[in-house]
């Protein structure tokens, strides 16, 4: 079986809480459609996004179950890329969480939805549509509605009953909220439904449901219980007769070229266009080898087919074309656009990657979503000189798994670094290295990646000359450093004149420039947002060669750097902590005393506070251990990048001391 036809395919990705029920849903919309488990999800928490596909009234439905920890947003997220619609799952019993809350901000650009689970388990649904509202718009409305005693739904879209009994308001009121939201996009329709009265049929209502669904000028509710079947055949008919097809959602945004110079370039979902990929997901199994899920966005897939990789000159052949279903895998004879397919065994596919089997494509890349930036580090030391390559190739792969994985080295202890989104994220990384690579390991806490700066303007000029007999070296070198504003970067300026510097040597200048750079010049961390501007120079006509002038270069920014009233900054996290009311004063005390700065509250439910805080990172070890234990579990808190801030005038002296200490 495979849809043969863009129309016929939907593709709808789940996110939200980790417990809100996705994988379960997931199971019971499978058994609706005829289909056995194949093995969807990973136990009690999905740690990767798993794929399932079904067909339902003559659609092609496909189904991303993705995991619900905060610490695995990263691979959440990027099943976006994939989809025209996102279904945010929220169950009835928690109400709207705080991984509701990230997951719809994070979808906004999609056709979103919500769906709400466990229907069976009773409570307020007109309180839970209250607070949905409150926390994502009065643009959210139920398209159907729990009986009184939440055995069934009533629909409140396609044919609905006035008479019927529902747990909370009216059929009746909510056809005609949906309708009245729908038509506001479209004039000619809304003066028919008002001046004439005419009841609309949800054909002549299927145009600007969707352009209400792309606008977010509509987010949908529907009710179910995976554990009951109440509602789940009904949410098969919405997503197949509501959702958009790859024609109808927001288009990707494709660019050509990069940074500045990137410019848009339109994709058109015509199957007899060339053909145009893009992974989405990476998997590394241990028998099937590496797995790329991608999602065709333009012309045919075929086994036989041969795609080249980005701008790659040598193209690889599809030898296999495989659906994924659940933990099974399918072969299949074609994928048109809209498509979710894979290939096993191609090692040079990565995360990112665009496939295309013209070089009209090349040079081509999707704007991908806005990732949470890791915060959490973790030195690894092998215990084996042995694997020490092995932990490289490991985490390379791990990396390509999950975009939120930063693997670095930290050339002050000379350990390998990684960093996520959390302990949690750091914990599940560890237990992967050593069930599926067999390494064991020690760790310790990295260094803080500080960094340093400049607030004013300096000058310097470094002459470097060495004799010792036969041909000796030579270079000077002047430089001006600037500030530029936080988060600007590096930037470089050529203001020599007469060849003072022959243009051979300016490479050398730089490199010499960019190790000053990289080892730091005050305390020993990276020097960040300045220009750099080459002024002038001297050299040798036998004497001057690319050492010297490396040499000049980096001892040249060390001194104008000096020079420039450097600056040590410190990384500042944003952590929200939802609490229990009764826990929140203990919380916002344990936040000050890491020398945090509470900057928001907010009360997402009824006896509940989510505080928002800016805390700096040296000052984050061990909070999670400690908020547990402060509210007995009851809590949850995600933590995000939040820039960088000048230390204070102690913390300077001490690290710029402890620089001195180590260089001694």
């Amino acid at each position: 079986m495979t849809p043969s036809s863009v129309y016929d395919i939907r593709n709808i990705t789940l996110l939200g809480q980790t417990g809100s029920g996705k994988t379960a849903l997931i199971k019971a919309l499978l058994a609706a459609a005829g289909i056995e488990d194949s093995g969807n999800g990973a136990g009690a928490h999905s740690l990767a996004a798993t794929l399932a596909h079904l067909e339902w009234a003559g659609h092609w439905i496909n189904l991303l179950d993705t995991p619900g920890l905060p610490d695995l947003a990263g691979r959440a997220l990027a099943t976006l890329e994939a989809v025209e619609t996102a279904a945010i799952v929220i169950s009835a019993a928690s109400g709207v969480e705080s991984g509701a809350r990230r997951m719809m901000a994070a979808a906004e650009g999609k056709c979103r939805f919500i769906v709400v689970t466990k229907i069976d388990a009773g409570g307020d649904f007109g309180a839970l549509m209250e607070d949905i509202a409150a926390a994502f718009g009065r643009e959210c409305l139920p398209l159907n509605l729990p009986s009184p005693d939440a055995s069934t739904v009533v629909d409140g879209f396609f044919a609905p009953d006035a008479d019927a009994a529902t747990a909370f308001s009216s059929v009746g009121a909510a056809h005609e909220a949906i309708v009245d939201q729908v038509i506001e996009l479209d004039e000619d329709l809304m003066a028919r439904y008002l001046e004439q009265g005419e009841a609309l049929e949800p054909e002549q209502l299927h145009a600007p449901f969707e352009a209400a669904l792309r606008d977010g000028h509509l987010i949908p509710v529907c009710f179910v219980s995976a554990q009951t079947g109440a509602g789940i055949r009904e949410l098969l008919d919405i997503l197949g007769k509501l959702m958009p097809d790859p024609t109808e959602g927001n288009p990707p945004q494709f660019l050509k070229g990069e940074g500045s110079a990137a410019v848009p370039v339109d994709i058109v979902p015509d199957p007899a266009r060339h053909a145009l990929a893009h992974v989405f997901q990476i998997s590394n199994d241990p028998y099937r080898g590496k797995i790329a899920l991608f999602r065709v966005h333009q012309g045919s897939i075929a086994p036989g087919s041969s795609l080249f990789i980005g701008d790659g000159r040598k193209p690889f052949k599809v030898a296999h074309l495989l659906r994924l279903q659940g933990q099974s895998t399918i072969e299949t004879r074609l994928a048109v656009p809209g498509d979710l397919c894979a290939v096993s065994r191609i090692e040079d596919l990565h995360h990112d990657a665009v496939l295309h089997d013209s070089h009209d494509e090349d040079f081509l890349h999707l704007r991908p979503p806005a990732y949470p930036q890791p915060v959490y580090g973790l030195a690894l030391i092998a215990r084996k000189a042995a694997d020490e390559q092995r932990l490289g190739e490991a985490l390379a792969r791990l990396a390509d798994e999950d975009p939120c994985i930063e693997v670095g080295y930290d050339i002050r202890s000379r350990h390998t670094v990684v960093r996520g989104l959390g302990e949690q994220h750091l914990k599940i990384l560890l237990e992967e290295l050593a069930a599926r690579w067999n390494l064991e390991l020690d760790t310790a806490s990295p260094a803080i990646p500080y960094r340093e700066t400049i607030t004013a303007s300096g000058e310097a000029r470094y002459r470097h000359k060495k004799q010792s007999g036969g041909a000796g070296q030579f270079g000077e070198v002047a430089l001006r450093v600037e500030p530029l504003a936080r988060g600007a970067g590096i930037e470089f300026g050529d203001e020599v004149k007469g060849g003072a510097i022959p243009v051979q040597f300016m490479p050398a200048v730089e490199k010499g420039v960019r190790q000053a750079i990289v080892e730091g010049a005050l305390a020993g961390y990276p020097i960040h947002d300045l220009r750099i501007v080459i002024t002038d120079g001297k050299h040798h006509a036998v004497d001057s060669n690319e050492i010297s002038f490396v040499t000049a270069g980096r001892h040249a920014l060390i001194d104008a750097v000096l020079a420039a009233r450097p600056q040590i900054l410190e990384p500042i996290v944003e952590v929200q902590v939802r609490v229990a009311d009764a826990h929140f004063g203990n919380v916002s005390a344990e936040l000050s005393g890491r020398r945090g700065r509470v900057t928001a509250t907010d009360s997402p439910a009824s006896g509940w506070t989510l505080i928002t805080a800016s805390v700096p990172m040296a000052d984050m070890d061990g909070f999670e251990a400690r908020l547990k234990s402060l509210c007995a579990g009851e809590s949850e808190f995600a933590v995000a990048a939040a820039g960088y801030v000048p230390v204070t005038g102690d913390v300077q002296a001490r690290l710029v001391n402890e620089h001195g200490s180590r260089v001694q």
